[in-house]
């Protein structure tokens, strides 16, 4: 098959060289900004993306997939039946029932309020990751026989912060106490610990507590009744139509809520986050597609006899400007493979090597995280190829105006 005479005229302009080499040059310069671009771009798409990957683990390690509970707030009667009703439901893996109030912790002077989670410890590991980011302790032990007080599990930081280790004493107190004759008494009850937990994440392991099923029924005054049934799926990433199914299963009076949801705000951040720095990423590949403008101007300049002999010759001006648009996409295309192939190479040396740390005590991680997508890769690509071609247009435009009549008489 017989190569286009415009394919062949581009690829000798690009690599021409004069006396001072400055279109190949520019050429050069014109490719290593696409690279640049296209590179920076994939780094810092995959630390976005490694980030929130990163959180939304850790968050799904300390809370369910989906909750049910019932509209009225005075908790489920027969969670046994309910439970069985949503187990019934495809993709729901486990459930468990759980209470869920608010109480304050003190110990040694230090006093922290806290979300306390009643769970039933043979189950709760089915259902999170609570079990697995014990790190010391265990969960079996929150109803273990023969002990003179209840246990209770909190996080690392709210240890650290009450110098509290295994064994130790800490007392919960439920401000809506108990209606005796010299009025309201807060509810007090002394628990050991038995457990310490490190879901990763500061304002859980601070914020939360974790005691049996039982003995939250009793300090919370919620005999027979649990708060709800938490479960997990198979696919997190339909929790939302699993979450309307059970709904539809159990009915009036239930609701359901999925980690989608009950973290909307957080993950919404992240994604405009991401947005935002996509948006800026592509100013970054539109200041490096001026380069390729320069050069294809500065090509059309000093080709512009070469351009005048092809259009007396016969040469369309559409042709013309298909020669400088291919030249430009050229300079894109290489751009932007070596520029994808730097950026994917470079993602997968740190994520192997985790050479960059960060403060843990600030970021919850000792590494950077990073993790990229190919649809990312994609939309990167696409856009530099696209913004590449754009930038051909009016270079190519400029040649394929040019009056040979013109060019030839002043040469």
């Amino acid at each position: 098959m017989k190569t286009p005479y415009e394919i062949f005229v581009s690829l000798r302009y690009l690599k021409t060289k004069k006396r001072y080499g400055t279109v190949s040059l520019n050429t050069f310069i014109s490719i290593a900004g696409v690279v640049i671009g296209v590179a920076t771009s994939i780094i810092t798409l995959s630390v976005m993306t490694g980030f929130q990957g990163y959180f939304r683990d850790k968050i799904l390690s300390a809370i369910p997939h989906i909750v049910v509970m019932e509209y009225s707030g005075v908790g489920v009667k027969d969670e046994k039946t309910l439970q069985e009703k949503i187990d019934r439901v495809p993709h729901v893996v486990a459930t468990t029932p759980f209470t869920i109030s608010q109480a304050m912790l003190t110990s040694r002077d230090r006093v922290q309020g806290v979300v306390v989670r009643g769970i039933d410890p043979k189950t709760e590991g089915k259902v999170t990751s609570l079990e697995k980011n014990t790190i010391e302790g265990s969960l079996r032990d929150l109803d273990a026989p023969g002990k003179k007080l209840p246990g209770i599990v909190i996080g690392v930081d709210l240890a650290r912060k009450f110098g509290a280790a295994l064994g130790d004493t800490i007392t919960m107190v439920n401000p809506i106490g108990e209606e005796t004759a010299i009025g309201m008494v807060p509810k007090m009850r002394k628990f050991e610990l038995v457990g310490i937990f490190d879901a990763g994440m500061y304002d859980y392991n601070t914020g939360f507590a974790y005691i049996s099923l039982s003995e939250a029924q009793k300090f919370f005054d919620m005999p027979g009744r649990v708060s709800g049934i938490e479960g997990r799926v198979d696919e997190i990433y339909h929790a939302d139509r699993i979450a309307d199914e059970i709904r539809t299963a159990v009915g009036y009076p239930y609701y359901t809520r999925n980690w989608i949801e009950m973290n909307k705000n957080f993950f919404s951040a992240l994604k405009l986050e991401k947005i935002g720095m996509s948006l800026i990423l592509v100013v970054i590949i539109i200041v490096a597609s001026f380069n390729i403008v320069g050069t294809l101007t500065m090509i059309v300049m000093e080709k512009s006899r070469e351009i005048a002999i092809l259009k007396s010759m016969g040469a369309p001006s559409r042709s013309i400007m298909r020669i400088f648009m291919f030249a430009g996409l050229v300079i894109g295309s290489v751009g932007t493979v070596l520029g994808a192939l730097i950026g994917y190479g470079a993602v997968a040396a740190i994520t192997r090597t985790g050479v960059i740390s960060l403060p843990k005590d600030v970021y919850q991680v000792s590494h950077l995280p990073l993790s990229i997508t190919w649809l990312d890769i994609l939309f990167i690509c696409v856009t530099a190829m696209g913004i590449s071609f754009l930038a051909t247009l009016y270079p190519s435009w400029q040649a394929a105006k040019q009056d040979p009549v013109e060019v030839l008489r002043y040469e």
